[in-house]
């Protein structure tokens, strides 16, 4: 009985040194504590210079692409097209973005184009999809007005849309003249940027240029950022990647280019022939449906395969259901 009580007297002596060094805001700091501090520190440090790496690489990389892409534009064949396919894919190497595409990309057949249909959250789709995919972005008109941007924009040889009736005949003509002309095009039919968690409904009036005599190869895209610092996203990180609502880009790039170890998976699903549906509305569920399904499997970090092509039917034949 006297050990254990003198033990409980020694512990209690010693208690409250123990709580003033840790707890105590006006006591002397531990020097685990002060080791915490630097380490945050130094971690803020690094991830600034990242950043500023990063934005100062993409800058350089930019202003010598633009010389180049400007002398293509001048030459015949399709160097054009193959060095902007480059350039979003250093874009996006220098952004420290890693790209996994799964499945195969269709390929002009008899003279018809391809128009790649993919879900849409960033605008780091634009770097991630032009450096796999040979197409020329369609994007609103306002991008056409955006300093820098809208230069790159139309070195790239991109589509503006106003989207506004009064000129919905003409930019469709503009488009299937495109299609005709030999260039293939990459298609965002959500008409805007999503939050990353679920796959908007797909709006039928941009399938409006898979109509006409020549119709184009539609080929569903789902894109999906699953890794950040090397570990798979969920719920709570992957916003993180996502650009809507009043977000400026100056402000996502600095969030964004401060992390290492992402992952973006580009899904390329089977092609479909538009002209074994009844309507452009059939058709824009259709592949909606094909862009929701994968893109939900790759949120859930599911192994992740391309849907097959339909039945012509008017309905995949997959019988997983649609989580988006």
């Amino acid at each position: 009985m006297n050990q254990s009580t003198s033990t409980l007297r020694r512990f209690a002596s010693k208690r409250p040194l123990l709580v003033h060094g840790a707890g105590d805001p006006g006591g002397p700091s531990q020097p685990a504590d002060w080791e915490l501090v630097r380490v945050r520190a130094g971690r803020r440090i690094i991830r600034r210079a990242r950043v500023i790496r990063r934005m100062v690489s993409v800058l350089l990389w930019t202003l010598v692409s633009i010389v180049i892409q400007s002398v293509c534009l001048l030459l015949p064949g399709n160097a054009k097209v193959h060095f902007a396919r480059c350039y979003w894919g250093v874009f996006a190497w220098l952004m420290g973005i890693k790209v996994r595409v799964i499945g195969e990309k269709a390929r002009r057949k008899d003279g018809r184009a391809v128009v790649f249909v993919s879900n849409h959250s960033s605008w780091l789709d634009i770097p991630v999809l032009g450096g796999q995919l040979d197409a020329c972005f369609i994007a609103k008109d306002q991008v056409g007005q955006w300093p820098v941007i809208s230069t790159i924009a139309k070195l790239g040889r991109s589509v503006f849309v106003s989207r506004s009736r009064g000129s919905t005949g003409r930019e469709r003509n503009d488009m299937t003249g495109r299609l005709a002309a030999g260039d293939n095009l990459l298609l965002v039919p959500e008409g805007t940027t999503s939050d990353g968690a679920r796959v908007l409904p797909f709006r039928s009036a941009f399938f409006a240029i898979t109509e006409g005599e020549r119709r184009p190869i539609v080929q569903p895209v789902s894109i999906v950022y699953d890794r950040l610092g090397g570990l798979p996203t969920g719920r709570a990180n992957r916003p993180l990647f996502s650009w809507y609502g009043d977000m400026d880009i100056a402000s996502h790039f600095w969030q964004i280019g401060q992390h290492r170890g992402m992952r973006c998976t580009v899904l390329l699903h089977a092609p479909l022939d538009p002209a074994h549906f009844a309507n452009r509305k059939e058709l824009a569920n259709t592949v909606w449906k094909a862009c929701a399904d994968g893109a939900a499997t790759l949120r859930q970090n599911r192994p992740a395969r391309p849907i097959l092509a339909p039945s012509y039917d008017g309905a995949i034949e997959d019988t997983q259901p649609v989580f988006a």
